[in-house]
């Protein structure tokens, strides 16, 4: 009989909708307004209280750094949401500290960094630093009149267990993070969702920046989806910089996920073991992953989430898939989505898989929303409003 295992498990109990003053990074709660400036205290290790997010959605950003001869916001999604293109230069004050307020900005979760002389670094003050599989930084929270879509709010929550498995495939000690929905009971068989981050995530990803875990509760109780198993595996089985990664990484997870991933889920938890029972998503990479080790398994899985990836050559690298008489009857859901900032750039590669789709009336789920860009907003968006709330829909 599967068990449900407890060794390493994070049960995530909380209140997380408190109103009064714990916050600016006070990590007591898991605030929804964790960067609001409520009680005018600086962080636990900053000399300074950066960033400090106003009720009316401004941000303003602090720098103690005497002797830099400048310093700027960095391009990236936060720029993109301040409809700015080039790095915003902070101001000097005669106290050697740096500052800029800028905003108003729709509330969000925004990744960040600093340029100072030149050097892109992480908010020295900011406690809320990613850990991903890339240089460190900061994370935004803008909040709005209460928790959003993926911040912890009083429901009842769901468990994630970090698992420690050893790779004959690897050669090493792996790990992957499991979300068991509320109520989990080894007396019912679950379907799988494997879930996938990108070229700069790790097996934590979908979990910290992605929420996937608090998404989920949340869509739960809102009776918006089916109770389901997350398995958020690292995807990450040859170095991102390996002149020959390309060729490698799907050939390698493919083997990954046939000879442990699976196999170590199915034994540990109450699965549904079988196609109609498993999908495969992720993003970018892991959407890339999930083109072309998915569509080509589909004794394996019968949904998908291919989110901001794709190929220019869908035609020719998914012929066999596309050329599948029976392929609209295999796949029971197939998603292709992207942010609004990303279609006319990396997005290109995601509107050739929808074309190539439609070119062989396929039937697929094309999405483009969100506001966000190749980020995790945009993840996020899609997790939520698309992927989870149509995986094994209720009749």
């Amino acid at each position: 009989m599967n068990v449900r295992p407890k060794i390493q498990l994070v049960t995530l109990l909380l209140l997380a909708t408190s109103q009064w003053g714990r916050a600016q990074q006070a990590h007591v709660n898991l605030d929804w307004n964790p960067q609001k400036n409520a009680q005018h205290l600086v962080p636990f290790g900053a000399n300074l209280i950066s960033p400090d997010v106003a009720d009316d959605r401004r941000i303003t950003f602090r720098l103690k750094a005497p002797d830099a001869r400048q310093v700027a916001l960095a391009p990236g999604p936060l720029l993109l949401a301040l409809a700015a293109k080039d790095p915003i230069p902070f101001q000097k004050g005669e106290d050697g500290v740096w500052s800029l307020t800028v905003g108003p900005v729709k509330p969000d979760i925004y990744v960040y960094k600093l340029l100072i002389d030149g050097v892109a670094v992480a908010d020295p003050n900011n406690t809320l630093t990613s850990f991903a599989d890339q240089p460190g930084y900061s994370n935004l929270v803008v909040h709005g009149e209460g928790p959003a879509y993926y911040d912890a709010k009083p429901v009842p929550h769901g468990a994630v267990t970090r698992h420690i498995y050893h790779s004959d495939v690897l050669k090493g000690e792996r790990e992957l993070f499991v979300y068991a929905p509320p109520g989990y009971t080894p007396k019912k068989n679950y379907p799988v969702l494997y879930l996938m981050g990108g070229s700069g995530e790790l097996a934590s990803g979908w979990m910290f920046d992605g929420r996937a875990n608090f998404i989920a509760d949340n869509l739960l109780t809102e009776g918006k989806m089916v109770p389901m198993l997350i398995v958020m595996p690292n995807n990450q089985v040859v170095h991102r910089s390996d002149p020959n990664h390309t060729e490698l990484t799907f050939k390698l997870l493919e083997e990954e996920l046939k000879k442990h991933i699976i196999p170590f889920v199915d034994k540990t938890y109450s699965t549904r073991a079988d196609r109609t029972g498993r999908a495969l998503a992720g993003l970018s990479m892991g959407g890339r992953h999930t083109q072309f080790i998915g569509l080509t398994n589909l004794n394996l899985f019968s949904s998908f989430g291919i989110l901001s990836a794709g190929d220019l050559e869908t035609e020719r690298v998914s012929a066999a898939f596309l050329n599948d008489p029976a392929a609209n009857q295999k796949v029971a859901y197939l998603l292709v989505g992207q942010g609004t900032g990303e279609v006319e750039t990396i997005g290109k590669r995601a509107v050739a898989l929808h074309e190539a789709l439609q070119n062989h009336k396929i039937k697929h789920d094309y999405y483009v929303g969100g506001d966000g860009a190749h980020d995790w907003g945009t993840w996020r968006h899609l997790l939520y409003y698309k992927l989870l709330p149509n995986l094994w829909r209720k009749p």
